[in-house]
Parts: C-alpha cells; sequence; structure tokens
C-alpha cells in the first residue's frame, strides 16, 4: 500500500468529522428560514466553527500527502470530496442567504416581472421573506442563463423553501459534477497532476462551504468556464460555453481573451500570419460571443438590464481592498478638511474604486502580453486576471476567489510560489464569514473564538499523540 494511504485516510475522516459538526452546528447558526424554530444559537455557533476549523484542517493535510512522491488517486479524492459534502448537501443554507435571493430571482421572472429593475419586495410571498433586508430592493446582478434556471427552480418549487433549496443545490452539484470530469483533464493539458488540481480546485473549503453548503450559483459558472477552456481545438464551442458562463456572471467573459489567444497560435501555425492571424481570432470570438448573448436574451427574454445591474454588489460597506483604502483617505481627508467631511469621503471611495479598475485593466493586458510571449499559459493567465479583477474590483465575497482559484488548481506552475501560497489564502478566506452569513455580534465572536481554538487544539492533540504512541508501540517493541 502506498505510504500516502493511512495518513489520507485519517484525513478523510477528520475532514467528515468536521463536515458532521459543521451541518449539525448550522442547524443552530445558520442561515435558516426566518420565522422556524431551531436549535439554540450559541451551541449551533460553538459546533459550526468547530468543525470548519476542523474540515479546514483536514484539507491542508491531506494536501502533503497530494504533494508527496505517491499521491492519492483522482478517483479516491473524488469519493473524499464526496464524503465531505454530503453532510453539507442535506444540511441548512450556511455562510450567505443568497440562495433565497436566488428563489426570489427566479420567481420575479416567472410573475412575469422584470428582475432587472425591481427588487423580491415587489414579488411577497415566502421567498421575499427570507431576503435580507439590505437586497429588498436591489435588482438581480446575474446574467440571463442563471435568471432561466433560477425560473425553472421556483415554479418546481411552489411555496416550498426547502424544495426550492434542495433543487439549488442540485443545480450546483451538477456544475461541481461537471467540474470534476473536466477539471483534471484541464489539468493534464496544462501539465498539472490531476490530485493537485482536484485538491486545491474541488476539494477547498471556499467550495464545500459556499458551493455546496452556500448553492451559489458560482459552481455553474466555473463548470462552463473551465469546459469552454477544455475545447480549446474546438475554438467556436468553447467561445459559446465561456460566453455562456459569462451569461452567469460576468467575469467569467475573462476566458474569451484565452479562447481567442488559443485560436490564434492555431490559426498562426496553419497560416503563417502572425499578428493578423491573432486578429481574426478575436474578432471571431467577439462575433461568437455577440451572437451567443443575444441568441440567450432572446430565447429567455430578460433582455439586457442585467448590463445595468451590475453595480448591485457593491455595498457602501463593502469590505474590497480598494473600498478600504477609499474610506481609510476619506478619514484622513475629513480630518484635514473638516467642513467637506462628507463630500471628500464619498469622492475618496469612488476614486479609489476606478483607481482599482484602472489596476485591474492594467494587470490584465500584462497577463495577455506575457501568454503571447509564451512567459505563461493562456488558462494560467485567465486564473491569476481573475484573481486581479477580485482583488482590486469594488466588490469582493469569499467564494468570489474560486472564478480564479479553480484556474490556478488546473494551471499554475508545480514549484510556483502561487500554488504554494493559494492554500493558506483559500484556508484564511474560509474563516471570514460567519455561517449565518451576517456581520457577528460580540458574543458571538467569543463562542466562534473558542469553537476554532478547540478544533485547533483538537488537531494539533491528534497530530502529537499518533507519534508518541507509535514512539511507544516501538519502544515495547524492542
Amino acid at each position: 500500500m502506498p505510504n500516502w494511504g493511512a495518513s489520507a485516510r485519517r484525513c478523510r475522516h477528520l475532514g467528515l468529522v468536521g463536515s458532521l459538526v459543521l451541518a449539525l452546528g448550522g442547524l443552530g447558526a445558520g442561515a435558516v428560514p426566518l420565522g422556524r424554530p431551531h436549535a439554540p444559537t450559541r451551541p449551533g455557533i460553538f459546533l459550526a466553527w468547530f468543525g470548519m476549523v476542523l474540515l479546514i484542517a483536514a484539507w491542508l493535510l491531506l494536501g502533503r500527502a497530494v504533494r508527496g512522491a505517491a499521491p492519492p488517486s483522482p478517483r479516491w479524492l473524488l469519493r473524499t470530496l464526496f464524503c465531505w459534502a454530503a453532510p453539507l448537501v442535506l444540511g441548512p443554507p450556511l455562510f450567505s442567504r443568497d440562495v433565497y435571493s436566488y428563489l426570489a430571482q427566479g420567481a420575479l421572472v416567472g410573475a412575469g416581472i422584470n428582475a432587472y429593475t425591481h427588487g423580491p419586495a415587489v414579488l411577497g410571498g415566502p421567498f421575499d421573506a427570507q431576503v435580507p433586508g439590505l437586497w429588498q430592493h436591489t435588482p438581480a446582478p446575474y446574467g440571463p442563463v442563471f435568471l432561466l434556471l433560477a425560473d425553472a427552480v421556483a415554479h418546481l418549487a411552489g411555496h416550498a423553501l426547502s424544495a426550492g433549496v434542495l433543487l439549488l443545490r442540485l443545480v450546483a452539484l451538477a456544475g461541481l459534477g461537471l467540474l470534476a470530469v473536466v477539471l483534471p483533464r484541464l489539468a493534464r493539458a496544462c501539465g498539472v497532476p490531476a490530485p493537485a488540481a482536484l485538491w486545491l480546485g474541488l476539494l477547498n473549503p471556499l467550495v464545500l462551504f459556499h458551493l455546496v453548503a452556500g448553492a451559489h450559483n458560482d459552481a455553474l459558472l466555473l463548470a462552463l468556464l473551465v469546459t469552454g477552456l477544455l475545447l480549446r481545438r474546438r475554438p467556436f464551442w468553447a467561445a459559446v460555453l465561456v460566453t455562456l458562463a459569462a451569461l452567469v456572471k460576468l467575469p467569467a467573459a475573462l476566458g474569451l481573451a484565452a479562447v481567442a489567444l488559443l485560436w490564434g497560435e492555431r490559426l498562426r501555425g496553419r497560416t503563417g500570419l502572425g499578428r493578423a492571424a491573432t486578429a481574426a481570432a478575436a474578432l471571431a470570438v467577439a462575433a461568437t460571443a455577440v451572437a451567443t448573448t443575444a441568441a440567450v436574451t432572446a430565447l429567455t427574454g430578460v433582455g439586457y438590464g442585467w448590463v445595468h445591474a451590475l453595480a448591485v454588489p457593491v455595498s457602501a460597506g463593502s469590505w474590497s481592498l480598494t473600498s478600504l483604502l477609499g474610506r481609510a483617505c476619506g478619514w484622513l481627508l475629513a480630518a484635514f478638511f473638516a467642513p467637506y467631511r462628507a463630500g471628500l469621503g464619498g469622492l475618496a471611495v469612488v476614486a479609489w474604486r476606478w483607481l482599482g479598475l484602472a489596476a485591474a485593466v492594467a494587470s490584465v493586458l500584462l497577463l495577455v502580453g506575457r501568454v503571447r510571449r509564451r512567459k505563461i499559459g493562456a488558462v494560467y493567465a485567465v486564473g491569476l486576471a481573475l484573481v486581479a479583477v477580485v482583488a482590486l474590483g469594488p466588490a469582493i465575497r469569499p467564494w468570489y476567489a474560486l472564478w480564479g482559484g479553480v484556474l490556478i488548481a488546473a494551471a499554475a506552475p508545480a514549484d510556483g510560489r502561487v500554488r504554494r501560497w493559494a492554500p493558506l489564502v483559500c484556508g484564511l478566506l474560509a474563516l471570514i464569514v460567519a455561517p449565518d452569513g451576517f456581520t457577528p455580534g460580540p458574543q458571538a465572536v467569543l463562542l466562534a473564538v473558542g469553537g476554532g481554538v478547540l478544533g485547533a487544539l483538537t488537531v494539533l492533540a491528534g497530530m502529537w499523540f499518533r507519534p508518541v504512541r507509535r514512539r511507544q508501540a516501538q519502544a515495547g517493541a524492542a
């Protein structure tokens, strides 16, 4: 048996315990439907954070086996993913109430109300009642592909919240199932071992917490994007699939740049036209994307209002880097120019957000240049570009990191700094959102810290106890 066997199995068991405890804690501390009785909040918070830390630790420890000389097989890793995900599928929504917004927006479409100009508040009913007040009057920021699915789910669910949540989870799981098929193949095409890609891209706590437990539509986006980038030898269909991903959430459109660059390389090899081939490929990809968008919009009948609704996730209290810098500069300016405090504060935030977008565009152009000079691969460049857009953009959520993180898992060099730092960043991001999706109060923070510390001590005790017991057994045998 390979050396990883016993250690990897212990990681699987540890992660399963963490997932079970997290699901149990979620009954009292998750994004449960409002107005229903549920378990006491204090034990729920404590158990949820205890389980979160166990699951994250199991994933990080499993990474050592994946990086070893005899890593677990892709099939073994996928079975581990199933074990870790199963309790979360059956538990309540966690870390966000967006799943209820999805249902409400789907019901709006089904009722013939424009979801790009009206928020869930105009709907009424069981779905609207579960949407946080912040989003009651805000339109949908998602493309027509997802609104079409949300409409179908809301219609099938009727007024049953549990059925709606389960159906949206099934949509997310279908996306992850497709991702489990195409991600290892894309990794092999990029020269990356499949186990390394699956561990970082699919067993990631961000996937388990937000795509499985939270049922976010990013699972569908990633499945379409990765499948499109895998079909590099069929650039027309690649462009269609990447466009469909962008019609779930717009940032996926960056994948079209990779399709154009890869198509241009093939044309240069066949025709020897040089830059003309790249320009022709870019025009062909753009035409395909426009035609696909027009066809899908006509089919769904929801119009192009989603373009104007893209600013919806940008709240005044956003924790994005540029928003934080803008608020900090606003405070400094207000200290020196007190009479203009209100105007300067808002202006500083807006200025920093525009600077961030400009830096993101510059990063994308720089990466395109590196691909054309064959410094990095096109898929890896898209992953880095999506990370830059998230880091420098005006809105950020932990699961946004998966847009680029999954592509980095498939294409980042094995010995590069990005792959070494990515697990740490993902582990930290997995800890910054409370299980109910709201900002915790002081008491909840204390309970979370207590549960997390106990989880960490449990893992450390297990790591210390087993070597000690092994040495004792060896000494007894001698």
